[in-house]
């Protein structure tokens, strides 16, 4: 179903002397990075070093944006209105700016970290806010969501969304994610993720946790790299998709080529 496909995974997610994931092999897979802005993980050296590399090796630029919990790794709802969502994601899109502009780059897209980009998907207040900061900010900008109301949000707001895939998580018949407080809402069997990572590209086909498929066009591929077999995970779906006669490429070439295709 899709000849293209972006990689994507979430870099830059140390803070200070601590580090998350393999970044640099993961750099060798990817064709996109989220990079962390400083509220739930990242720092200004972390940010400098990740964009250079990204430059470097030809990678993506994403901002990744979350709720202000360093603490907890965005993934607590930290009861925020609307307006403190909207002007927290400006701070963190404008700080990798910074940086991208410095290396003579862009930031392409926006993809929500951890709880907000779960609430983006169901809050539309959220959703609203998030499109607006984008669109005032770049109208070029990308915005990677689950199908909901920041995919909805974002398409008003005139800006182009990514429908991203996640590999590893159990999706509910609506599209959503199973929570991960749910049993098997995370999977784990390497062959089960790349067989279904490859029915979801090449078939449009997800198996929901219920048994039932569903429909997905999905533009990008998250793939997780902060977890023990992650990395060879990753390089595992990589090749397949590669050997399926799917072209791998950085989601602003994936998006391009979709906008010629319609």
């Amino acid at each position: 179903m899709t000849s293209t496909i972006d990689l994507v995974a979430d870099l830059g997610e140390g803070f200070g002397a601590y580090t998350i994931g393999d970044d640099s092999e993961l750099l060798e897979i990817v064709s996109s990075a989220n990079i962390a802005c400083g509220f739930h993980a990242g720092d200004p050296d972390i940010m400098a070093a990740t964009v250079a590399e990204c430059v470097r090796r030809g990678v993506g630029i994403g901002a990744h944006p979350s709720f202000p919990d360093l603490r907890g790794f965005g993934r607590r709802d930290m009861g925020l209105s609307a307006s403190e969502v909207q002007n927290d994601v400006l701070y963190q899109l404008g700080a990798l700016n910074g940086f991208a502009a410095f290396h003579g780059t862009k930031v392409t897209h926006l993809a929500p970290h951890g709880r907000l980009g779960n609430l983006v998907a169901v809050r539309a207040d959220y959703a609203q806010a998030v499109a607006d900061a984008a669109a005032r900010v770049d109208n070029e900008l990308i915005v990677v969501a689950q199908d909901g109301e920041l995919a909805t949000a974002a398409r008003k707001a005139g800006l182009d969304v990514a429908i991203v895939g996640i590999v590893d998580r159990a999706y509910q018949e609506d599209g959503t994610l199973l929570p991960r407080s749910q049993s098997g809402a995370v999977l784990h069997d390497p062959t089960e993720i790349v067989d279904r990572t490859l029915r979801m590209v090449v078939d449009g086909k997800i198996r929901c946790a219920t048994g039932v498929d569903i429909n997905i066009d999905v533009d990008t591929l998250l793939l997780h790299g902060d977890n023990p077999g992650a990395v060879e995970l990753a390089r595992q779906i990589r090749s397949e998709l590669i050997s399926a006669g799917v072209r791998i490429a950085p989601l602003a070439e994936v998006m391009d080529a979709k906008r010629k295709a319609a």
